[in-house]
């Protein structure tokens, strides 16, 4: 059985391990953007970034920021966890794509990956959060971000009808000395 919004909230204690991973299911109450064609966009959660999930009637899950970014992310739900346990810096790996190059992104996961403050707090999430849902584990979450965000059709608009861009951003991990030293 696929993993849905409805499952998750039964469980507590998964929900929480996600909340770790800076995703909170409790969703904003008056959205602060429109989307081209959805009436009523579901909004199932947020991040600690002020960004906002949206899950859209074809099942994919959107994501909005705040900075006036926005774009599809996962196919479905359960990819969508499937991203955050594996990539919970997922955002960070677009921000360090080069303007949406894979290649980009994968060097960004491996840097971010190896400069993970509390690696052993965020490895204690994501097993519990796979044995709580029986979730196994994604085989490719980069090239599955990229190939959603690559393919985003949805078109999100600010509250004065202006779009947001797209969450590729044009910086490397070279851009960053931290980042491009845990890369060497």
């Amino acid at each position: 059985m696929p993993l849905t919004l409805e499952v998750l909230t039964t469980q507590g204690e998964v929900v929480a391990w996600l909340g770790s991973l800076d995703v909170s299911f409790a969703a904003e109450e008056e959205p602060w953007f429109t989307i081209d064609g959805v009436e009523s966009p579901r909004q199932i959660g947020s991040d600690g970034c002020g960004g906002t999930f949206v899950l859209l009637p074809s099942r994919n899950v959107l994501y909005v920021s705040s900075e006036g970014r926005a774009g599809i992310i996962a196919g479905t739900f359960e990819a969508f966890i499937q991203l955050v346990v594996a990539r919970p810096y997922w955002l960070d790996i677009l921000k360090f794509s080069a303007g949406g190059d894979l290649t980009e992104m994968r060097r960004a996961a491996d840097a971010l990956e190896a400069t993970l403050d509390e690696e052993d707090d965020v490895n204690a999430a994501r097993e519990e959060i796979r044995g709580g849902l029986d979730l196994p584990e994604a085989d490719d979450p980069i090239g599955a971000l990229y190939e959603a965000v690559a393919t985003s059709d949805a078109i999100v608009r600010a509250t004065d009808g202006s779009p947001f861009t797209t969450l590729f951003n044009r910086f490397s991990i070279d851009n960053n000395p931290m980042l491009r030293n845990a890369a060497a």
